[in-house]
């Protein structure tokens, strides 16, 4: 009987070290992100949106400390392709959490689910992930591309708008862009502008567009490129007499920069800093506070990723070595988002809401966008029927 106890003691002993050696090791992250050029503000507000989730998490994913390892990616697939291998092979992330853009998810999504390592997405959601090559290791906590936009494709068809213009730039999300908007618009587009990304002059586009005298423009034109359409869209007085829809052109990453230019533009999107919601207020306030701006959607997509990663270390108890364990619990989403609604289909990418918004120069003198008008309610996209999961 003693040697029975003894060894249910040493194996109580030997079960506790082990759990206190994986409390001792920190959860490694590494955040692959647009920090420099035209797109840096975009990277900057996801930084600011985990690092803020990390530090109201106490620093820990539930309870191991967290070590968050900044890479920019520099918009260049290659770059972020060797940036990610370090990632992977000398510092042994448990996961990635990036990118910004599309086409360097395009990039990294292979290395890194083909490593096994989980690949949280807090922004680029492309088609091409979407469907047949869904992967249990990759997370989207942002939307899938097209949905963004079809939110102005359904309220340009619903404002009766019969001739639009389209100008994205040339790039997998451009063309998710025109995709999406195209879902519910029914009239006729005039014309598809497709420009190089990093465009800053959109003078020919302009004239165009005053050439043709649409009813309305969309348009997908994000960070720096989005800054100077809206400066020189207002500038060339077309502001006053063609009604500008946008996705991600006029938010709280260019408002700063475009201000007045850009107020009462609509935009499609998954949240707003004025989302009636207790969590969402607290992180807004906290947020501003610690950064003195106003956050984006890139910002609280990725407080989220954060709250994300934590919910699985908890489900996992800190065990990150049993990977389906991690994927069940990832895909439960067991966290209050930011966002209100919001599970993950069998793609791996988010139900959710989404609104109608504007954007509005605050009473304090800054600039964001406030909900106009619920567009779609728990909104699933259109690929994740071809995901193999879901059959």
């Amino acid at each position: 009987m003693k040697r029975i106890f003894g060894g249910m003691a040493v194996a109580a002993l030997t079960g506790l070290m082990a759990s206190q050696a994986v409390a001792q090791e920190k959860v490694k992250v590494g955040l692959v992100l647009s920090l420099s050029g035209p797109a840096a503000v975009l990277g900057q507000q996801a930084r600011d949106g985990f690092n803020l989730a990390v530090k109201d998490l106490g620093g820990k994913f539930g309870g191991r400390d967290v070590e968050v390892i900044v890479l920019d990616d520099e918009l260049k697939p290659d770059v972020a392709v060797t940036k990610v291998k370090g990632l992977l092979e000398r510092d042994k992330v448990d996961f990635v959490v990036g990118p910004i853009f599309s086409n360097i998810l395009g990039a990294i999504e292979k290395p890194v689910v083909e490593s096994k390592t989980f690949l949280i997405s807090p922004n680029a959601g492309p088609s091409s992930f979407a469907g047949k090559a869904c992967s249990p290791y990759l997370y989207v906590t942002s939307y899938q591309n097209d949905q963004v936009h079809q939110v102005l494709g359904k309220v340009a068809q619903e404002r009766g708008y019969k001739r639009v213009y389209l100008l994205v730039p040339n790039y997998q999300a451009g063309k998710d862009a025109v995709a999406g908007f195209k879902i519910d618009y029914k009239g006729e587009v005039v014309e598809e502008s497709y420009v190089p990304l990093n465009t800053l002059d959109f003078q020919s586009e302009l004239s165009k567009i005053a050439a043709l005298n649409p009813d309305a423009i969309f348009t997908f034109m994000p960070g720096g490129m989005g800054v100077n359409l809206v400066k020189q869209y207002k500038q060339a007085g077309l502001a006053d007499r063609i009604p500008f829809l946008s996705a991600f052109t006029v938010d709280e990453s260019t408002l700063p920069a475009q201000q007045d230019a850009a107020v009462g533009m609509f935009g499609g999107a998954n949240w707003a800093p004025n989302l009636d919601l207790p969590q969402n207020k607290k992180f807004v306030t906290a947020y501003e506070a610690a950064y003195n701006n106003v956050p984006g959607t890139y910002a609280f997509q990725a407080y989220d990723a954060a709250l994300l990663i934590d919910s699985a270390v908890k489900a996992t108890k800190g065990d990150l070595s049993n990977k389906d364990a991690v994927k069940a619990a990832l895909k439960k989403a067991d966290f209050t988002s930011l966002r209100g609604s919001f599970k993950f289909n069998t793609n791996g990418y988010p139900i959710q809401d989404f609104y109608l918004v504007k954007a509005v120069k605050r009473p304090d003198g800054k600039f964001q966008t406030e909900i106009v008008q619920k567009v779609f309610s728990n909104f699933a996209d259109q690929f994740a029927k071809d995901c193999p999961a879901s059959n």
